[in-house]
């Protein structure tokens, strides 16, 4: 369960890194044309990606469900088609990319609220507790 969470998180680190990265090289040639993509890639690669991740960490059950998994690979995919996508869409080389970017990325989206509103947050209560304990003074 903890390794969805894992996956988010080392997926959002390198995102984040590569994002990093590139906004140097943006700021030393002094072209910041490819920002919206480098806004995009911080965005859903670094920031949801690791809410994502915190979710699924808190939330045992929501991580060993197989929406999960699915959940990772369109958010994934989400960045690897949506940021080249941006790119092409800036530089004139179509947007047709971009367009299939930003519906995976709604997709994502969507699939997290489900998911939240399903599992809810957090562990569940614990099974054995007792739910109405009356409170008596003891004789």
């Amino acid at each position: 369960m903890k390794q969805i969470a894992t996956r988010f998180f080392a997926a959002a680190s390198v995102f984040a890194l590569i994002g990093m990265i590139w906004g140097i090289q943006m700021s030393a040639s002094h072209d910041h044309t490819l920002s919206p993509a480098h806004g995009h890639l911080n965005l859903i690669g670094f920031v949801a990606m690791s809410i994502f991740g915190a979710y699924y960490a808190l939330t045992p059950r929501a991580a060993g469900s197989q929406l999960a998994n699915f959940h990772f690979g369109l958010t994934l995919a989400t960045v690897i088609v949506l940021t080249p996508g941006i790119i092409m869409a800036i530089t004139g080389q179509g947007e047709v990319l971009a367009q299939i970017g930003s519906v995976l990325a709604v997709l994502s989206m969507a699939l997290f609220g489900f998911v939240v509103l399903r599992h809810g947050v957090g562990h569940p209560p614990e099974s054995n507790a007792p739910e109405n304990i009356s409170h008596q003074p003891a004789e």
